[in-house]
């Protein structure tokens, strides 16, 4: 007897389901295994700045937040930690955002009310026979290891905290970065143009990370208006601080017969870039689009036909991987001398011209 699914996708997260979405728009009958359930004890803090490509693959699924949820960035500004800045804004760039950030529990309400009314997805509570196995677990994926593949992970040393803030100043669409003595810390616009709260993300070193997650609430918040330089004013914590370890991985393999590998499961890179989950968005519209293409003859669990999946999708996550790999350690040394040469760098590339242009539209997903 024949299995009820075309393809069995392990892990649904935001690319997982995004994924299923995709799928049975292709009319393939997709099991999505939703493992364990959230801990509705802590609020989920996380924000993901999304590109253009994101955002038009999440619109035709129907999935994209409402404004609230989906702040568009309207210009960036990168500090460096002697004089050294970077700016960018959409005005520039001839598009109405750079980019938009967007609540992760608002996007993933989104994504799970479309599989809720696509009849050709079903949720599972275990992993089913399938012609296809796609695995989007994560970085901490227990099915990668049973399929031979090895995650080659190198530690950055630093811990990454997430929290939410109330601002004295409205954010004005901007999002901030300073970088200061090996730490990162960005500021994400949240609630609208006109909002006043910001999505941060701090990458501290690892030794620094206990004792800031326990300083009391008003000595956090005053940890951080100190290295945002007072530039958003008064700051309050809005929610509890998340931490975790940050490092660059990859699967030395992403497919093979029956199985892919999507997402943080496959790749993993720091988040000063702000491109983690546009590369796994990026890896599910590329995997549909192979699928889409495939020889009338070919299933859909082909080992040569996942291998153009594999191929095209390495190439961009490494190319952005070995750009955040490079950024990480450049603003990691310590020192007179790497803090001359990156705030050199950074005026360098601030009047750069076509060299910025690139980059800038490569990170809006417009290349």
């Amino acid at each position: 007897m024949s299995s009820p699914y075309d393809v069995c996708i392990r892990g649904a997260g935001i690319t997982g389901s995004a994924l299923a979405l995709l799928l049975a728009r292709e009319r393939l009958r997709v099991g999505l295994v939703r493992h364990g359930t959230a801990d509705a004890s802590h609020a989920d803090v996380r924000a993901y700045a999304l590109n253009a490509a994101s955002r038009q693959l999440l619109e035709s699924v129907r999935a994209w937040p409402s404004g609230e949820h989906a702040t568009p960035v309207q210009a960036m500004q990168v500090h460096g930690d002697d004089g050294g800045e970077v700016n960018f804004t959409a005005a520039q760039q001839g598009v109405g955002a750079l980019a938009w950030i967007v609540d992760v529990p608002a996007l993933e309400r989104e994504l799970a009310e479309a599989v809720r009314y696509q009849p050709l997805i079903e949720t599972l509570q275990a992993p089913a026979p399938a012609a296809l196995t796609v695995v989007c677990e994560g970085r901490a994926s227990a099915t990668r290891a049973g399929f031979g593949v090895s995650f080659e992970v190198t530690p950055y040393g630093q811990h990454g905290i997430a929290i939410r803030l109330t601002c004295e100043k409205p954010h004005g669409g901007i999002a901030r970065q300073w970088f200061c003595g090996g730490d990162i810390l960005a500021f994400l616009p949240l609630s609208g143009p006109g909002g006043n709260s910001v999505a941060v993300v701090w990458s501290v070193h690892e030794a620094r990370a206990p004792e800031l997650m326990a300083l009391p609430d008003d000595a956090f918040a005053a940890r951080l208006q100190e290295a945002s330089h007072g530039a958003l004013g008064q700051l309050t914590l809005a929610s509890q601080r998340a931490s975790w370890p940050l490092q660059l991985a990859r699967a030395n393999r992403w497919t093979g017969p029956g199985w892919a590998l999507a997402g943080d499961a496959a790749h993993t890179v720091h988040p000063l870039s702000g491109q983690g989950l546009n590369l796994g968005l990026a890896d599910a519209a590329a995997l549909a689009r192979v699928l889409h293409g495939r020889e009338y003859w070919r299933a859909v669990g082909d080992e040569k036909l996942l291998r153009r999946y594999e191929r095209e999708r390495k190439a961009g996550v490494m190319l952005m991987g070995a750009t955040t790999d490079g950024l990480q350690q450049l603003f990691a040394r310590d020192g007179n001398a790497g803090q001359a040469l990156r705030n050199w760098g950074m005026r360098g590339f601030e009047r750069s011209g076509p060299l910025k242009q690139w980059v800038a539209r490569q990170a809006m997903g417009l290349n």
